[in-house]
């Protein structure tokens, strides 16, 4: 859905109606444009190496979020209350259906998180068993814990 704003100061004092895109498209073309990126653990710099936060943080990028806070981890450790403020903090508001451009924090297994960006095609991430980022449907195994909506995506 578009968002509506009213730009006020137009001559005679009357408002204009502006429509302002939704941010979610250019969100997902961000995160695609992170595919076949070698997956790299702590990598932020797409065509070098990514995880599953550098991809998270291109997209953000793509919706103007610039200052996502991102707390120290490791890989395959619990992080839910660290992720859910930082993802707060930047703005992002958790959400009960997911949505193309949406960060998704998932469980591939029982002390594991992993991040990924909601596209058409299903998600894209940081695939450490592949060792790039890729994207196609999200395997039906990992347990969906949270959704996130970044600032403007819809």
């Amino acid at each position: 859905m578009d968002v509506w704003a009213e730009a006020a100061g137009m001559a005679g004092g009357l408002g204009e109606v502006v429509r302002i895109a939704p941010l979610w498209p250019a969100i997902v073309a961000a995160a695609r444009g992170c595919v076949g990126t070698r997956f790299r653990p702590q990598g932020r710099v797409a065509r070098v190496g990514l995880d599953c936060v550098g991809v998270v943080l291109i997209a953000a990028r793509a919706a103007g979020v610039r200052a996502l806070r991102v707390p120290a981890y490791t890989l395959g450790g619990e992080h839910d209350a660290a992720l859910a403020a930082g993802l707060a903090a930047a703005g992002c508001r958790r959400v009960a259906a997911p949505k193309d451009g949406d960060v998704l924090v998932i469980a591939p297994s029982a002390r594991q998180r992993h991040l990924a960006i909601v596209t058409p095609a299903g998600v894209v991430h940081a695939h450490a068993g592949l060792g790039r980022v890729v994207e196609g449907p999200r395997d039906g195994d990992w347990a969906v814990l949270s959704a996130w909506r970044l600032p403007g995506a819809r």
